[in-house]
């Protein structure tokens, strides 16, 4: 992938591995129109060079019993990077946190929280999160329904 840059051949593949992760090389190779061995090298280059971080199941948290969702608005006493990190690494070792992103304005991070139920949620907002080191304030949004959950990116 010289200079990082894109054929449409490229985001094709992109595109329909976003789409559908366990298809295979052959099926990827003939959407796409080329032969199965370029393709493969093709999807193992955009592997290497960091376009593709990965493969994974969507998983339906109901039907795994994560009734709840929850997304906390955290504000930190201290913004030092230091801090910030040591935030971040809190998060990342807390299972109920699905994802963590940093913020700029009045919050500086938002979780999304998954958890059984809300009982199970309030526990772990009282007992890890809003006792943590640095934690000034956590202001929190129940999920009452999702209008659209599309992971990636607009390829198409």
């Amino acid at each position: 992938m010289p200079g990082q840059r894109l054929d449409q051949i490229d985001r094709r593949i992109l595109s329909l591995l976003q789409a559908e992760g366990r298809m295979t090389n052959v099926e990827l190779a003939a959407r796409v129109g080329i032969s199965p061995p370029p393709c493969l090298r093709r999807v193992r280059a955009l592997e290497q060079a960091g376009f593709i971080k990965g493969f994974h199941a969507v998983l339906d948290p109901q039907k795994l019993g994560f009734e709840v969702t929850v997304f906390a608005q955290v504000r930190l006493r201290s913004q030092a990077e230091a801090d910030l990190r040591a935030f971040e690494e809190l998060a990342r070792g807390w299972p109920v946190v699905r994802e963590c992103h940093m913020l700029n304005g009045e919050v500086d991070f938002i979780l999304k929280c998954v958890a059984t139920d809300l009982k199970a949620f309030q526990q772990f907002l009282t007992e890890s999160l809003t006792p943590a080191p640095n934690v000034a304030s956590v202001k929190t949004s129940l999920v009452i329904r999702s209008g659209k959950n599309e992971p990636g990116v607009p390829l198409d």
